[in-house]
């Protein structure tokens, strides 16, 4: 492989992991990227690849999150077990089927979401009233089916989707729904990257170096959103959410 394809994997998983770490959606960052420049591999093997990147920068950057922000770890705990497991069934899937008719549904799903954030200025701004606890923790399951099984079969834009569970579901402000999100993504990229291994997809001469890169991303960009609070993170969950929906509209009427 030529060295110039490697450093641009290299610089493309450090902005992702700098992405994912403030608001999610790295993967929309680094999966496009990578299929253009290793056509020759299959969406499996991209995917796998991919999923050792997205779990060092996420690791990152949920050890800054950890040492700043309140977590709920019975929530936590509860939404790790169920994401993990339907992660693990998503790649499973992905392994057999292509992915590809999911995206017309995304498209919708995103425009919704961007014209619900810009409409409502406190989106995410403070945390709402407190939630009975088994509404919560159906909430939290739910979540973690839905967005386990996500990650696991189709990837890009897993940690913007938390964030926004999170906030529209849960009743977290933004800050502390970006470091309870990463807790999860965790427990989705350690689902997938077991059955990946087993299925031997994940070429280690790619994932090492990007892997590195996005740890550094994911560790600058936590202390950023750490720093700036909610309002900026709001900002940016935004512009995240118009580049995914601007990628899947390509997708769907381009390719």
């Amino acid at each position: 492989m030529e060295t110039y394809i490697i450093v641009i994997l290299c610089i493309a998983s450090f902005c992702a992991g700098f992405v994912d770490a403030i608001v999610g959606g790295g993967g929309l960052i680094q999966t496009p990227i990578t299929m253009i420049m290793l056509p020759g591999l299959s969406v499996a093997n991209v995917i796998g690849t991919l999923k050792i990147p997205a779990f060092s920068g996420t690791s990152f950057a949920a050890y800054q999150y950890l040492k700043k922000v309140t977590m709920n770890w019975s929530l936590l705990v509860v939404m790790a077990v169920v994401s993990f497991a339907f992660a693990y069934l998503g790649s499973s899937l992905l392994t057999i089927v292509r992915s590809d008719f999911m995206k017309p549904v995304l498209l919708v799903v995103l425009i919704g979401i961007a014209f619900y954030t810009f409409k409502k200025k406190d989106f995410g701004a403070h945390k709402i009233k407190e939630l009975s606890q088994m509404r919560v923790f159906f909430y939290a399951v739910l979540i973690s089916m839905t967005i386990g099984f996500y990650d696991g079969f189709i990837g890009p834009g897993t940690g913007s989707f938390l964030v926004l569970a999170f906030v529209s579901l849960l009743g977290f402000d933004f800050l502390h729904a970006s470091a309870n999100a990463k807790m999860v993504n965790l427990a989705t990229n350690f689902g997938s990257i077991c059955l990946f291994i087993s299925k031997g997809k994940i070429i280690w001469a790619i994932a090492i170096p990007m892997a590195v890169c996005n740890a550094l991303g994911g560790f600058l960009g936590s202390k950023l959103a750490i720093k700036k609070g909610n309002s900026f993170i709001r900002h940016f969950f935004l512009i995240v959410v118009i580049i995914a929906l601007l990628r899947f509209a390509y997708d769907v009427f381009f390719i």
